[in-house]
């Protein structure tokens, strides 16, 4: 599993490591789930969605790519 170094502020680390401690649950967990939530995925993720999209809407695939990739920035600036 590859690792990162992040940079947090003092109070999202304290905040972080308070919920880590609440919950049970590692840090990384933590950090995960909100990546996820936050619309993060890998190209395979993607590429599934756009598929189901097409499949779903009787889309194009270039049709396909543009809604989704619109949604996609949609949820990320929420």
């Amino acid at each position: 599993m590859p690792r990162i170094t992040i940079t947090l502020s003092e109070e999202i680390y304290q905040a972080l490591k308070e919920a880590a401690t609440r919950q049970r649950r590692p840090m990384n967990v933590i950090i995960e789930e909100s990546l996820r939530m936050r619309g993060i995925k890998s190209r395979r993720q993607a590429q599934a969605l756009v598929a189901r999209a097409r499949q779903s809407a009787n889309l194009s695939e270039e049709d396909a790519l543009t809604l989704a990739t619109g949604e996609t920035r949609k949820l990320r600036h929420r």
